[in-house]
């Protein structure tokens, strides 16, 4: 057995060990063995954690990673979504856009690896979207797939979600999987970055986005009171998806506004934005039918 199947079945065990334990957070995985591209002497930095009610801000990311929440192998339905918390460029908002989330997709059946990017706003920073926080949420993709075995994951049916500054990677990667290939000796480096489809939640950049027919479908959801260039960037966007034939559904809520993110036991129209999410997964044939009953089921008992 190779090492790379060694190492992924390893990974497998230990994940779903924690996975049955809520109360403990899963190891995270870097998704560079030997660091990042760029950083791989500030790889051994810690990340600095800013926690308080509610909140869990991550900065100083200089090892990339995702943590991988597993469903109950008898719950897996063989969808995943990577989610790419927002933050600005300047941290990660992991509370509220980050892991509460991936343990209720869990919960649903659904597997989901919330991925630390690396940060190009924040204070001194000496990194870049396009570059470096790209090329992170690519790996990203690109490790899922290749541990898809492993993890019990169809490779055909693994998404990428991001809010806000997450959203923009989101985007970006369903617009362009990247060339790959770059090291041959690496696997994971030869596996699609191409996400089987994208859920853009209140993204920034919109002003980026480029639209062709042939885009993974799209989910998208935002509030109405949000900025204009979010707002109005997104309801265009739709209409530009539309004209191409990518399949997209829109959900823009008329009381909120920008960061509402999930938060368990939310009693919002937009708070349920997750439910949506499920039963048009289900609706697109990339959720077996019966994940979006336990989802409606989920959201009722947490109110």
């Amino acid at each position: 057995m190779s090492q790379h199947l060694v190492t992924a079945a390893l990974i497998f065990v230990a994940s779903l060990a924690h996975v049955t334990h809520a109360a403990e957070t899963p190891a995270a995985i870097s998704l560079w063995e030997n660091g990042a591209p760029g950083s791989e002497a500030r790889a051994g930095e810690a990340e600095k954690v800013d926690r308080g009610e509610g909140r869990c801000n991550v900065s100083n990311v200089h090892n990339p990673s995702i943590t991988p929440f597993l469903p109950m192998p008898e719950n897996a339905t063989g969808t995943a979504i990577i989610i790419a918390p927002g933050g600005g460029h300047r941290v990660l908002c992991l509370g509220h856009e980050g892991d509460a989330l991936a343990e209720w997709f869990a919960e649903q059946g659904i597997a989901a690896f919330v991925l630390r990017y690396r940060l190009a706003r924040e204070e001194g920073s000496t990194y870049s979207v396009d570059e470096h926080a790209m090329a992170d949420t690519r790996r990203a993709l690109r490790t899922v797939r290749s541990h898809a075995a492993a993890w019990k994951i169809d490779p055909e049916r693994i998404g990428i979600l991001g809010f806000s500054a997450g959203g923009e990677l989101a985007a970006l990667a369903a617009m362009d999987a990247g060339d790959g290939g770059s090291n041959p000796a690496d696997t994971i480096d030869q596996v699609s970055a191409r996400p089987n489809f994208q859920v853009l939640i209140y993204p920034g950049s919109s002003h980026r986005f480029t639209v062709e027919a042939g885009m993974p479908p799209a989910f998208i959801a935002l509030g109405q009171n949000d900025r204009d260039d979010i707002s109005r960037g997104m309801a265009e966007l739709y209409l530009r998806y539309k004209a191409a034939g990518v399949p997209c559904e829109l959900h823009i809520y008329s009381n909120a506004g920008h960061g509402f993110g999930y938060r368990p036991g939310t009693t919002t129209a937009a708070g349920d934005w997750p439910i949506r999410l499920v039963e048009w997964l289900r609706d697109s044939a990339l959720l077996p039918a019966g994940a979006a009953h336990q989802a409606n089921r989920a959201g009722r008992s947490s109110q």
